[in-house]
């Protein structure tokens, strides 16, 4: 079973161990998040979606159960002690799994981008992490960015919408830097922007309404001058996390998420901010999504032929136990 839990929601998907090339038998998917608290991300939360879908699918699949899971969150690498502490004994009383790998969902992303293969990704949705690795021990994992909304996502869907927004008050209050266009477009989709504190600050959700406004910039990047400068900025910030990660010479280099369904107005930037800070690199299209990549890391797990890194915070391998 792979779980891929992010900020637009959860996906499961099951496979036979022994054949996972033939794609998943069965998926699932959720829109809603999996709520972060004071212990980080809330495994009672994920747990009350995870175990009814995972027990629908196995029902569907005929599944005596799952003997290898990973399971990959955003935020496992900063906010997952409350997952490693309780998903290793749920997912073994709920359906005997032997192997369990807790993973970052940028890991989970380059398993699904380039496989076991050295080299680096950049995941980019509703958040942004670059994440490479040489398969060696002794180097590991070299992660840039992925820090969260309020610290850190440079470039990403919610980095981009926020500045869109900013750009927007700005124009509402006739300071430098606005733009009439994107304040148009903020009251189309939010109403008057006098009220978007108030219905922001509050909601769990907020780094995924800030990332719905990024498509909003991305369709006024080519007649507005402030929008087209915000995705500029946004594929710098890209390429400079791509950089700090990528291995020495002629890696692969892989792009991931739904950010990057934008379009040209990132892309071509994002184009040229690489060929400046990275000019040998090996741009390779990403093979799937995270969620086909924590299919893949459970599939080796069970075959024992994971390759990748063991990471205490990034990718832990546990041999899980009945509660």
């Amino acid at each position: 079973m792979g779980v891929d839990s992010g900020g637009s929601g959860l996906r499961i998907a099951v496979a036979r161990a022994a054949a996972p090339e033939a794609g998943p038998l069965a998926t699932y998917a959720s829109g809603e998040p999996v709520r972060t608290g004071p212990a980080g991300i809330d495994a009672e939360h994920l747990l009350s979606q995870l175990l009814p879908a995972a027990e629908e699918l196995r029902r569907e699949t005929g599944a005596d159960g799952f003997a290898a899971c990973c399971v990959g969150a955003a935020g496992m690498g900063s906010l997952g002690d409350d997952l490693r502490a309780r998903l290793p004994a749920a997912l073994a009383t709920a359906f005997g799994t032997r192997h369990l790998a807790l993973a970052a969902d940028a890991v989970t992303a380059y398993a699904g981008a380039l496989g076991q293969r050295p080299g680096a990704v950049v995941a980019a949705g509703t958040g942004m992490i670059a994440l490479g690795t040489d398969l060696t021990a002794a180097t590991g994992w070299r992660r840039a960015d992925g820090w969260g909304h309020l610290l850190g996502d440079c470039g990403s869907g919610a980095w981009i919408g926020r500045a869109g927004l900013e750009a927007a008050m700005r124009a509402y209050d006739g300071r430098p830097g606005g733009s009439t266009a994107l304040l148009a477009r903020a009251e189309a989709m939010f109403g008057p922007v006098t009220g978007l504190p108030g219905a922001l600050y509050p909601r769990p959700d907020r780094p995924a309404v800030l990332a719905s406004f990024a498509p909003e910039v991305a369709q006024c990047a080519a007649e507005d001058e402030v929008a087209g400068g915000i995705l500029r900025d946004a594929a710098h910030h890209i390429a400079d996390a791509a950089a700090a990660v990528c291995p020495p010479g002629s890696a692969a280099l892989a792009f991931t998420g739904g950010l990057f369904r934008i379009g040209e107005p990132l892309l071509a930037p994002l184009r040229a901010a690489l060929a400046e800070r990275l000019p040998d690199a090996l741009l390779t299209e990403a093979v799937g999504s995270p969620l086909d990549g924590a299919l893949a890391i459970a599939a080796a797990l069970a075959g024992n032929r994971l390759v990748l890194p063991a990471d205490p915070k990034l990718l832990q391998i546990t041999r899980p136990v009945r509660a």
